[in-house]
């Protein structure tokens, strides 16, 4: 098609590029193809159907111009020029947009005549010079938002409690406006120039309707891959403030044109506090506002804080019953260990998570207390050197993010809280009264019995899941193999559950030592005690009431986490990773991808050549060169040059890839979940937007200015 679009245009300096460089660096305008070749199913896009070809062209106005008739094929324009060939742009648009709208609305009124004769179109008539002005005052207003959007810029200036009463001051966007105005912008000097200085020139409304554009542009550059790609998945991250109100953030999974695996971030949701109104608009948004089939979604996972998983667990159950393909699926950006701990539904597994939090927050941003820290490490590790660099090391790294979290804590456990007993009764001046106060309650936080017990037995239940969930964070052969060992890990939790008093009693009695170690005192919680007020049963001990209320359900719950999270279709899916060269070559290439690729049937170009292809892929690497090694990574079978000549297998490793258990393999293309965070860190709750924060995050998507005008103008007209 890209070839009969360049002999259709008489391009013959475009013969010899290829379809990539021509789609990357060349346009065409919309007035070359016919109306019917055109689908305007939004104000934010405009697409050409898949058969579009350009038919409309005048390749002989230019012999009547004796000026362009000896013209050079290049030419530097002057600005004059570069004007009025803007506005020349913005004319023929408009025009072809009014044609548009008239044709539609003779149609709807059925004023075509009964002989058949065709409608001659009425031109529109060109733009006043009031309209003109519109248009480019309103194009300096996007250009102002989109560059607060893409430096972080919130949208406010000053707090009107900062300033004495009376006193007016500019908001960040109106002084970024003046500023521009200033500089010589004629025509935002000519809107403004009669306008009270104490005055605002684009009210908070307009603001809040031009950023939804801005937001909703931009987005759609990402969305229209998304659909050209057909197969995505739907990750959403951890549930974050923004302005005062919480909201889910939203990323999506899919394969581009170059055969590169993308994580994009496309948004916020508004969190909800019930799941069933959460799994409503959650689908919604995706499919009506964002406009994504979910027939093409292969996979869903959610990363959630504390408190939140069994909600997050009623979507993801909702969308499967709608969609079975939409595989639910761990995160490769969480350790397995640490979304399961996050999933128990206990609450002083919660209250521990959020204290380890704190800990690793406050040394985090302070290197002096990571200096205090390591002193202290390095005294109590004096016979054991090397386990006491080790624990050093790891204070600098995401420790709170590791498979063995649990177990760094418990090793760290003594010299954290020595740590912070003697911050928090320094009496010189060194730490100040805040660093203080955090290390006095986080001290007390830490030598709380229940703290103790909790994490000691949380470090005992997940070193079942340990080697597990750290293969399936590792290479692909990992991957392949670790869905192999999930009956094993199911088998030795099950006996732990059969036998867990012998458990408990061993755990518990690990936990008594680590207290007696720090002078803690072995005792139930005081809130359990004051809301019994006396009347406990006195046989209740302490190591019975933490079996019932911690130990049972806390091995009950991951238990079931494992079989949900790794369904039958989940493992089918896994298992097909015998498919990349490298694992194949492990299996000693006596493999069955087609007994487990089956749920990707409807998927496959051509599925009745299934067991032929996969024959020849396999005699491929076989038999291969002895210089040739085996391609160890999805994303190094997707890049082969010969990859396409495979189409069942590049359509099975495409959609394979995007289950968020893989990993992205190139670290540039998984850029949006860093950037996501980062932006969190940067900037405020109260100044949050999630308008400018897409803007943010996605600075280096391309975005029409012209538009976005015009879909401004057409929505608030």
């Amino acid at each position: 098609r890209c070839q009969r679009w360049v002999e259709n245009c008489r391009r013959a300096d475009l013969e010899d590029k290829t379809p990539d460089q021509l789609n990357k660096h060349y346009r065409l305008c919309a007035k070359h193809f016919e109306t019917s070749m055109i689908c305007r199913s939004s104000p934010y896009r405009t697409v050409l159907r898949d058969n579009a070809v350009p038919t409309i062209f005048d390749l002989t106005s230019h012999l009547n111009n004796p000026h362009s008739r000896h013209r050079k094929r290049i030419k530097e324009l002057s600005e004059d020029e570069i004007r009025t060939l803007k506005q020349q742009k913005i004319d023929e648009a408009f025009e072809q947009k009014q044609a548009t709208q008239e044709s539609n609305e003779n149609n709807e009124q059925n004023t075509v005549s009964e002989e058949g004769g065709e409608e001659q179109e009425e031109k529109a008539a060109p733009l006043t010079l009031e309209e003109r002005e519109n248009k480019d005052y309103l194009k300096s207003l996007f250009e102002i938002l989109i560059l607060m959007g893409k430096q972080n810029i919130p949208l406010d200036g000053h707090n009107v409690d900062e300033l004495p009463e009376g006193i007016f001051t500019s908001d960040n966007f109106q002084a970024l406006l003046e500023c521009r105005i200033n500089s010589g912008d004629e025509v935002l000097r000519k809107r403004f120039e009669m306008t009270a200085v104490n005055l605002e020139y684009c009210s908070k409304t307009e603001q809040k309707q031009m950023l939804e554009i801005c937001e909703n542009c931009v987005r759609e550059e990402t969305l229209r891959e998304v659909r050209d790609s057909h197969f995505f998945s739907i990750v959403t991250d951890e549930v974050v403030d923004i302005a005062g109100e919480e909201h889910l953030p939203v990323l999506v999974r899919f394969v581009d044109d170059s055969h590169n695996l993308r994580e994009e971030f496309i948004g916020f949701l508004p969190y909800e506090a019930d799941p069933e109104i959460l799994a409503v608009k959650f689908h919604a948004t995706i499919t009506e506002k964002w406009g994504l089939n979910m027939e093409y979604c292969r996979g869903q996972a959610y990363i959630v804080s504390s408190g939140f998983a069994s909600k997050m667990k009623v979507v993801a159950t909702r969308l499967l019953e709608k969609y079975p393909q939409a595989v639910y699926t761990l995160c490769s950006s969480c350790a397995l260990n640490v979304w399961l701990a996050k999933s128990v539904p206990v609450v002083g597994v919660s209250i521990a998570l959020g204290t380890i939090e704190e800990v690793y927050c406050l040394f985090n941003q302070s290197p002096q207390l990571l200096v205090e820290l390591d002193n202290t490490i390095s005294a109590l590790f004096q016979d054991n050197e090397e386990k006491g660099n080790e624990l050093k090391k790891i204070c600098r790294s995401q420790w709170t993010g590791r498979h063995d979290t649990f177990e760094v804590l418990v090793d760290l456990l003594q010299a954290l809280v020595l740590c912070l007993d003697a911050v928090s009764s320094d009496l010189s001046v060194r730490w100040n009264n805040l660093v203080v106060g955090r290390a006095f309650v986080l001290s007390s936080a830490l030598t709380d019995f229940d703290f103790i017990v909790t994490i000691v037995i949380m470090k005992n239940v997940l070193s079942f899941t340990r080697a597990f969930g750290k293969n399936l964070q590792g290479q692909t052969s990992d991957v392949f193999f670790a869905a192999g060992s999930l009956t094993a890990v199911l088998h030795s939790l099950n006996e732990v559950m059969e036998n867990i008093e012998v458990y408990h009693e061993f755990w518990f009695e690990e936990a008594t030592n680590l207290a007696t170690k720090l002078d803690v005192q072995v005792k139930l919680p005081g809130k359990f005690r004051r809301a019994q007020q006396g009347n406990f049963d006195p046989d209740m001990t302490s190591e019975n009431y933490y079996k019932e209320i911690l130990s049972v359900p806390t091995v009950e719950h991951i238990i079931q986490e494992l079989k949900d999270i790794f369904s039958e279709q989940h493992l089918k899916a896994l298992k097909c990773l015998s498919l990349v060269p490298s694992v194949m070559g492990q299996l000693k290439f006596n493999t069955s991808e087609e007994h487990h690729a089956d749920m990707f049937k409807n998927d496959l170009p051509n599925p009745d050549t299934l067991s032929a292809e996969l024959h020849c892929w396999r005699i491929k690497w076989k038999h291969r060169g002895k210089d040739i090694e085996l391609p160890a990574t999805i994303y190094e079978a997707l890049h082969l040059p010969d990859i396409k000549f495979f189409p069942n297998v590049y359509a099975l490793l495409k959609v394979l890839c995007l289950l968020p258990v893989m990993k992205v393999e190139n670290e540039k293309y998984g850029i949006g979940r860093k950037r996501l965070k980062a932006y969190l860190k940067n900037t405020l709750t109260e100044q949050r937007s999630s308008n400018l924060a897409l803007l943010n995050i996605n600075f280096d998507i391309k975005h029409d200015l012209d538009l976005m005008v015009d879909t401004f103008i057409k929505l608030y007209p």
